[in-house]
């Protein structure tokens, strides 16, 4: 048995029917205890042909292993884009943009080559890269906010709720243009009716928008 069944055959040991069937709720084929996976993924320490062998098995768990294992700068921006495209979990998919992408010598590009993907699972990774890059690189937010007012209410869930992202980060981040933002989100009340936990704060933009600049000038 090579160590990538060894590791395969041992997630699988921790199948749960149970978990599986919340995890699938959320776009998220497998039933690993992440406790127990991030333990095994500890148990392997850094090792980036494992990783990449793990990430090729194409099962879920071991692929949430392989992002725990692998080193960003390890990666070309081919690999990255190539691996963001085989993604079939939303949790592979946002560990892969911020155990790796956010991290890599690469990110700046792959933001540009996703920002406009006809697919609109690779396109979301390109705003959510985005909304990291509001605050630290010099991007046109009026052009940013033009986009997310015509194209976030019909967008496919995974993209809204990255546009969303944007368009809350830079209400909170940038007072000149918050009204703006406040009333786009207003506008199209995408995530109006999200539920929420009691003491969460809700993804709605303008409620979200409120919460977080109120914190700061506590």
């Amino acid at each position: 048995m090579t160590r990538v069944e060894e590791v395969v055959a041992e997630l699988a040991a921790l199948e749960d029917p149970r978990a599986r069937a919340v995890n699938e709720r959320h776009g998220d084929p497998h039933g690993v205890n992440l406790t127990k996976l991030r333990a095994i993924a500890k148990s392997l320490g850094t090792d980036r042909e494992l990783a990449g062998e793990l990430w090729d098995s194409g099962d879920v768990a071991a692929q949430l292993v392989a992002l725990l294992i692998a080193k960003p700068k390890a990666f070309t921006a081919d690999e990255l884009d190539a691996m963001l495209r085989s993604t079939r979990s939303d949790k592979a998919h946002d560990w892969l943009l911020n155990y790796l992408v956010k991290k890599s010598p690469h990110a700046a590009a792959l933001r540009t080559r996703w920002f406009e993907d006809a697919d609109p699972r690779v396109r979301a990774a390109g705003w959510t890269l985005t909304t990291h890059a509001v605050t630290t690189a010099d991007l046109d937010r009026d052009e940013l906010l033009d986009e997310i007012e015509r194209e976030m209410r019909g967008a496919e869930p995974k993209l809204q709720w990255a546009m969303n992202e944007t368009l809350a980060t830079i209400g909170i981040e940038d007072e000149a243009r918050r009204a703006r933002a406040i009333a786009i989100g207003e506008d199209l009340r995408v995530l109006a009716d999200y539920p929420v936990s009691k003491g969460c704060t809700s993804p709605f933009a303008p409620v979200w928008i409120a919460e977080i600049v109120r914190r700061r000038e506590a």
